[in-house]
């Protein structure tokens, strides 16, 4: 999945997360900016448009998911977009594949399965996902058992209750186990639930700290919160990202989820990254989206682009 160094996690440093501050108009002002105007055109948006479902965590997290529902999601997630779109854009035979297909531990072995012979990781939320509410040694086990069911990327949830009462030591030490529970056998996205975090400041804190406990990726939502991602809320995360490499030497992933569902929000989330971060935040061992409509939107852009005009919905198909 990478081709950096993975982010070992340093020693929790209280002074540096107390010391933190967010001015809310200049990242209003700041994320203003990347939505009042169209940052790419014509064939780099293209380019662009597909970059971004390489990125896709092709997602899959309802109560009523079952073994076809997900076979048919790892079915589109091998082929998201059709050989003859691909063949009109000049990438004949390459291989365009989503960056993972996310699911719930019950379902990852049917994921793996349906995935086999691809590159593609299956992504398990875990640690008492959406809540995170549930006794530690339980959201341990949780981990364990969707690392054994062979998930190769593991989105844990954080208790919410620390970040609002500020014990972030508390909030480390799970994240930390979390961490360790995972080894080297899956990478570790923390989801830190930013429309349940109160203020900004809060999230700028709780991101330096879930990076600090060893997480290889902050996301921003488990899309079950009443808000869920947002520019503002991306860019604060994504500043920590920044102060964190520029601190420690160690880069971190980013993944917004919740809500993203038209190709130029996508558009304005790969804008976000690669004039925060660069372009290395553009792929997919570093950028991921976590969606399941998006994708669709996506397809017919591109169609949009190939055609001069949209295909419809049902040509289509999510599976």
């Amino acid at each position: 999945m990478t081709t950096h160094k993975r982010n070992p996690g340093t020693p929790l440093d209280l002074d540096w997360v107390a010391g933190a501050h967010v001015n809310k108009s200049a990242v209003e002002r700041r994320t203003t900016t990347l939505t009042k105007r169209r940052t790419v055109k014509k064939d780099w948006q293209a380019a662009w448009l597909l970059r971004a479902v390489t990125c896709i965590d092709l997602t899959t997290l309802a109560g009523d998911d079952t073994p076809g529902r997900v076979k048919r999601l790892c079915a589109k997630a091998r082929q998201p977009i059709r050989p003859d779109m691909l063949a009109r854009l000049g990438l004949d035979g390459e291989k365009v594949t989503v960056g993972a297909v996310c699911v719930y531990p019950n379902r990852v072995k049917e994921a793996v399965e349906a995935l086999r012979g691809t590159d593609i990781p299956v992504a398990s939320v875990a640690a008492g996902f959406p809540a995170g509410q549930t006794p530690l040694p339980q959201r341990i086990a949780e981990i364990e058992q969707a690392i054994e069911a062979g998930a190769r990327e593991i989105d844990v949830v954080i208790p919410r209750n620390f970040v609002l009462t500020g014990d972030w030591r508390s909030l480390y030490n799970e994240i930390v186990q979390f961490r360790a529970t995972c080894g080297e056998a899956a990478h570790m996205k923390t989801i830190l639930a930013t429309g349940e975090l109160g203020t900004l400041k809060q999230i700028y804190q709780a991101s330096l700290v879930a990076m600090m406990a060893g997480s290889d990726f902050i996301k921003t939502s488990t899309g079950k919160e009443p808000v869920n991602a947002t520019l503002e809320v991306s860019l604060v995360m994504v500043r920590a990202i920044r102060d964190y490499q520029e601190r420690t030497g160690y880069k971190v992933g980013f993944k917004p989820a919740g809500g993203i569902s038209k190709a130029k929000d996508a558009l304005a989330w790969q804008s976000l990254m690669k004039e925060e971060l660069g372009d290395q935040w553009l792929m997919p061992d570093l950028f991921r989206i976590g969606a399941s409509s998006l994708l669709t939107d996506l397809e017919r852009q591109l169609y949009h682009f190939i055609t001069g005009h949209y295909a419809a919905k049902h040509h289509m198909p999510m599976g």
